[in-house]
């Protein structure tokens, strides 16, 4: 299946130190994750994001790698991967004054999983 997502790095905020050449590509990273693992996207607070992931050891893997990049580059992100239960969650959390950065992570979290749904 083709999806079509827009790389718009108009989410990434003033405050990343990725390199403007290198957001495209953490972007399309992010979607694909959100594409192939988010089976719920859930906004418990203002502050804070929940999304739970397909349960897979390789899932589990991708999404510490991929925030542990990301945290490098925007620190101000909070990642908590939870294995339990069979269950896989990854949640976000950030400051008050970068919920606006949530509520565009959110979007793409939301938009990219129903574009990984089966048919």
């Amino acid at each position: 299946m083709t999806q079509d997502i827009t790389l718009d790095q108009g989410w990434a905020p003033s405050a990343c130190t990725l390199p403007t050449a290198e957001q495209p590509l953490r972007v399309a990273e992010f979607d694909a994750l959100f594409t192939e693992a988010v089976q719920a996207v859930q906004r418990p607070e203002q502050t804070r994001l929940r999304l739970e992931l397909v349960f897979s050891p390789g899932n589990a893997g991708r999404a510490a790698e991929l925030t542990a990049r990301e945290n490098g580059c925007c620190s101000f992100f909070t990642f908590t991967l939870t294995v339990a239960d069979s269950s896989l969650a990854l949640e976000v959390t950030v400051p008050p004054r970068q919920v606006e950065v949530l509520d565009a992570l959110q979007e793409r979290a939301a938009a990219a999983a129903i574009a990984g749904r089966p048919v």
